[in-house]
């Protein structure tokens, strides 16, 4: 694949945390044009389930599919249409955590509903069937490698598959004897609508590479008390947020590193 061939374009973006609710809020905080709101922003409510699902829906979802919405509205994409890619470190850890206290106390007592919404790919699971998408979805996890992981097969399917691609990375509170081995904070979760040509709803091109170097990766990020595990994605967001270009290495493990170099694109009146 030649550097000319390693470019995707990006359409649309979402963003979600407790203090910062939506990209248009975040981006003025992230360029410090604004400080964060005093008060966390209530659960977002997964407006495309209907309304028995919604409140059975899990934290993970509620997160991944306002993200995910947002990007897709923002990029002027129907979301039937788009292939997917959905990354979280742990899934649902306090889905998790009761599962096995209720395993070890009183497996009868174990609810469907909730052993239903563990799996990994519980989220891409909503997000396929609240949009009636029949493209192939991916999920991801790689430990502490999870965001740029996920980036990388995104980008690889965007530009070799030439499609467009949502990718969606998220994470939530771990609960109970997870998290002191698994620590993650609040909830959080980025989405980009990837595009292997520039159109209209184009605002970055993205040129990337991954880099075998000497000494790169390691255990990945380190979490700051507090910190959500999907915390890796804010760099990127950051560098989004304040419109200058941009070059970015996202460990991967080991020797490897994603290596993104963003140029923000010229926006036509109207």
């Amino acid at each position: 694949m030649s550097a000319s061939e390693r470019r995707v374009w990006i359409e649309g973006i979402g963003l979600w945390a407790a203090h910062l609710p939506g990209w248009d809020i975040a981006r003025a905080i992230l360029r410090d044009e604004a400080g964060t709101p005093p008060a966390p922003a209530p659960r977002p409510v997964p407006a495309l389930l209907p309304p028995n699902e919604r409140r059975r829906a899990p934290d993970t979802v509620a997160v991944s599919q306002e993200v995910a919405h947002a990007a897709c509205k923002a990029a002027g994409r129907d979301p039937r249409s788009l292939a997917s890619v959905f990354a979280s470190v742990h899934g649902d850890l306090a889905i998790t955590h009761y599962m096995c206290e209720t395993l070890a106390s009183d497996p009868s007592l174990l609810s469907p509903t909730k052993f239903h919404n563990s799996v990994h790919n519980a989220a891409a699971g909503y997000w396929t069937i609240a949009t009636g998408c029949m493209q192939p979805y991916t999920a991801v996890s790689a430990w502490h490698h999870t965001f740029a992981a996920g980036l990388l097969e995104a980008l690889l399917q965007s530009t070799c598959n030439h499609d467009p691609v949502l990718y969606v990375a998220y994470d939530v509170e771990a609960r109970g004897a997870l998290a002191t081995m698994a620590p993650s904070s609040g909830m959080l979760g980025a989405a980009v609508v990837l595009a292997p040509e520039r159109t209209c709803s184009a605002s970055w091109q993205v040129d990337w590479d991954s880099v075998s170097v000497a000494q790169a990766g390691g255990d990945g990020p380190h979490l700051r008390p507090g910190d959500n595990a999907m915390a890796a994605c804010l760099p990127l967001l950051t560098a989004l947020a304040r419109e200058a270009p941009a070059q970015l290495a996202l460990p991967l493990g080991t020797g490897l590193e994603l290596h993104l170099r963003l140029l923000p694109l010229p926006q036509e009146p109207g």
